[in-house]
């Protein structure tokens, strides 16, 4: 009886010391949370401001005409970015996005010959286990990444679609709705035409849009050629810090819920503990008026 209490002593201590890190990592995922969730409200409005421009040139039906051109010598492949986490510890993030990930290429693809474009160790090597095709990998995205971080990312995509290794991106990621609920999404990003802008115009209620009866200065063409690079950047960087606030979030809960099973644990074997001394009390008790007896008879 004595060594069970003692070994039930030993894993209150052991569940409290691990109730105490969840608790610690829980309080440093919502404060990594809270950081990005304001610099996506500030870069939000940027992109809602290109986004504008270039819904503008849309109208003019020199997005398709540019569209046509740069697909001239390109391979016909589709590409799939997908974002994941480097880490565990995130709860079933990673496993959601890697199973309707899979989903959306059996749905878009078939059999047919892709890409995957990883961001995140998780899917790199989820991916090269199953023998896929991973053109590109990259690992170690910071916790609330910065534009010029992503921007090597963003270079390398844009220059494997313009040198034609691929002729369609879409990116796969979990966009954040609020701190418990997250979302699939499967954007096409690569081209930009009018067929991807009036999608995004749909699911995007935020956007501003412009009236195309005005004059431009330069024309029309030559700020196509600026803003659109900036348009496909601003794309893939706003689902890469997208995804990582879901990461964030989904790592937060994670840390609650393990907190929250520990007290359970803890609980349920202070109660055991507790019953056992009872009946280690009352074994000794028994057994001290049972000698009394014994000794009065």
């Amino acid at each position: 009886m004595a060594e069970s209490m003692s070994a039930v002593q030993h894993r209150i201590a052991s569940t409290k010391s691990t109730r105490q890190i969840t608790s610690a990592m829980q309080m440093v995922q919502t404060s990594k949370l809270n950081q990005i969730q304001k610099a996506a409200v500030g870069y939000q409005d940027y992109v809602s401001k290109v986004k504008a421009v270039v819904m503008h040139l849309a109208k003019s039906h020199l997005l398709d005409d540019s569209s046509s051109d740069s697909q001239s010598d390109q391979s016909g492949k589709t590409a799939y970015l997908v974002i994941t986490s480097d880490r565990g510890m995130v709860g079933s993030y990673n496993s959601n996005v890697i199973r309707e990930t899979n989903e959306f290429i059996a749905k878009h693809s078939g059999d047919k010959d892709h890409l995957i474009l990883a961001v995140g160790g998780t899917g790199a090597d989820f991916y090269k286990k199953r023998g896929e095709n991973v053109a590109y990998e990259y690992r170690g995205v910071s916790d609330v990444p910065t534009f010029n971080e992503v921007r090597q990312i963003v270079k390398t995509v844009t220059s494997m679609y313009d040198s034609g290794v691929f002729s369609e991106l879409y990116v796969c990621y979990n966009h954040f709705v609020n701190r418990i609920v997250s979302r699939f999404r499967g954007e096409k990003m690569l081209p930009v035409d009018s067929e991807t802008l009036s999608g995004d115009e749909a699911q995007d209620t935020k956007t501003e849009t412009l009236s195309a009866t005005y004059d431009m200065e330069p024309s029309e063409k030559e700020v196509l050629k600026v803003v659109l690079p900036q348009y496909s950047e601003s794309l893939v960087f706003g689902a890469i810090l997208d995804a990582k606030t879901s990461e964030h979030a989904s790592s937060s809960n994670a840390m609650k819920s393990a907190s929250d099973n520990a007290d359970d644990l803890i609980a349920d074997l202070e109660l055991r503990y507790n019953r056992a001394r009872q009946a280690a009390i009352t074994t000794e008790i028994t057994e001290i008026t049972g000698g009394q007896e014994a000794l009065n008879n």
